[in-house]
């Protein structure tokens, strides 16, 4: 009863109420800019809070973090531009459903499916955070390569052409993302000696790039096609279209309270792995994945708001930031004399259920703010290709600088740009390059480190899959994903679908 009332305390002040909600409203609008990422919100909006109160910071800060990871998919559906690497999932999708004419029932369906995944996200922080954390931290170096591999077989369901081309993509995608400085050693790689390699090639640039301005250079072709009218006499999507979704959305959010908890990664590796297992697991999709899936809207936006209850819990349990968005959060609590880790539910659990309290509030707002203004950004794709190609690409310039104040990032996002075009043209994924991008770093790092604590010795390293037993579940997990992808694998199936149908 007492965690009960600690829970309402920001339910009960107007001025928490209040900066609960412009968090939640201004996370979603600048989260919806390409480049100004939810980290840049959080870390621009909570410098205002040094001085403020613990409550009044800790509501504004929930507000920001579950408003600006949803934002990212306005951009990413209307624009195809993500607006956060979260949002890249989204985009394959959207996009193809913005074009279709059904921008509005995207966005209403990303909106609820958000709201789903953020209240699991929260149930799951509030009921099994210690036991969560405690499985987090079973995840050895080798395991978390072994989900990269893992998530690095996306490949095969972001390259719908062809495999051969989506393999290639994602190998382009892992030097990019190696080029700079070694963490490990501080050696240079793949920079040539020139020195602004050194801090490596941002991703957003290549985001934008190859998603944003590729994009705008292959519209030119179609110049003088007519424009697409929004269908958005309906908000809400039908409840029979939120029922059906349900199992999706609650699988795909415990994919995101799962990746979430893992230090390191991220509502982006959530996002993708929801959409791959939604792609493997729907037989019979809206539209086939890529052209305009609602499945494919569904799954990455419950994955990615659930991925934020998951980041707060080996931050409020343990200490451990979950994603960039966190370890800036945790700085914000230390500076407000907080000590996040295991004391904090003990000593201070009236905090542990006001951050609770101040998120599931938060949710509701992201469900209000998220509704509306949906028929003004639908707008936005019926402006002529003249007016609105230009701004993207002045959009894209100003998104990308903010990043770091760097120009060189928008001379690679041009390059990217152009590069991107290319790629659509001969028939290239670009999602795999992102996918590449994201999991290269986090693949090479954990294998490193997994080789050098069994002093390189290669024996001991094979032998700990199969010793550990998590290891071996997601070692079998890999082997299972590689095998499914074989024709063997598809014959078998279709050998046991007609053996049934005979029975």
């Amino acid at each position: 009863m007492e965690n009960f009332s600690y829970f309402l305390m920001v339910w009960a002040d107007p001025r928490l109420i209040l900066l609960t909600a412009a968090g939640t409203f201004a996370g979603i609008y600048i989260g919806a800019i390409p480049g100004l990422s939810v980290t840049m919100a959080a870390s621009i909006l909570i410098s205002f809070t040094f001085s403020w109160d613990t409550n009044s910071a800790l509501a504004l800060i929930s507000g920001v973090f579950l408003g600006g990871v949803y934002g990212g998919s306005r951009t990413a559906i209307l624009l195809n531009i993500p607006g956060a690497p979260s949002a890249v999932a989204t985009a394959l999708d959207g996009y193809p459903m913005a074009q279709r004419g059904e921008a509005g029932l995207a966005i209403g369906l990303g909106t609820i499916m958000s709201v789903i995944g953020g209240f699991v996200g929260i149930i799951a922080l509030a009921v099994a955070a210690p036991l969560i954390s405690r499985f987090a931290l079973w995840f050895a170096p080798r395991d978390y390569m072994l989900l990269a591999m893992i998530g690095i077989l996306l490949v095969g369901s972001l390259a719908s052409s062809s495999l051969a081309k989506g393999i290639f993509a994602a190998a382009l995608g892992v030097v990019i993302g190696l080029v700079g400085m070694d963490p490990m050693t501080a050696q240079a790689r793949f920079t040539f000696g020139n020195f602004s390699l050194m801090g490596g090639i941002s991703y957003v640039a290549a985001m934008i790039g190859f998603f944003g301005v590729a994009e705008v250079l292959y519209q030119l072709r179609t110049l003088d096609a007519a424009v697409v009218r929004q269908k958005v006499d309906k908000l809400l999507p039908d409840f029979s279209l939120v029922r059906k979704y349900l199992p999706l959305s609650l699988r795909s959010s415990a994919i995101g309270v799962t990746i979430g908890a893992l230090p390191g990664t991220g509502g982006d590796i959530a996002a993708l792995m929801a959409y791959d297992q939604a792609r493997r697991t729907i037989k019979k999709p809206s539209h086939p994945f890529g052209q305009g899936a609602q499945e494919g809207v569904v799954a990455p936006e419950a994955a990615n708001n659930a991925a934020v209850g998951g980041a707060y819990i080996p931050m409020l349990t343990l200490g451990i930031p979950g994603d960039a968005v966190t370890a800036i959060i945790i700085g914000a609590l230390y500076i407000h004399g907080l000590r996040p880790g295991p004391l904090l539910m003990t000593d201070t659990p009236h905090l542990f259920w006001f951050v609770v309290g101040s998120l599931t509030l938060a949710n509701i707002f992201l469900l209000v703010f998220g509704l509306s203004g949906i028929r003004l950004f639908a707008k936005i794709v019926e402006l002529p290709k003249g007016i609105i190609l230009p701004l993207i690409v002045v959009l894209a310039a100003v998104g990308t600088f903010a990043v770091q104040n760097n120009i060189t990032d928008v001379y690679w996002m041009m390059a990217f740009g152009i590069l991107g075009y290319f790629l659509k043209v001969y028939g290239f994924p670009v999602a795999p390059i992102i996918l590449g991008i994201i999991l290269g770093p986090l693949m090479d790092l954990s294998y490193r480190r997994s080789i050098i604590s069994v002093r390189d010795d290669p024996v001991h390293f094979v032998g700990e899959f199969f010793t550990s037993p998590l290891s071996a579940v997601l070692f079998v997990a890999f082997v299972l994903l590689i095998l499914s992808q074989t024709r063997w694998w598809g014959k078998l199936w279709a050998g046991r679908s007609r053996t049934d149908a005979a029975g």
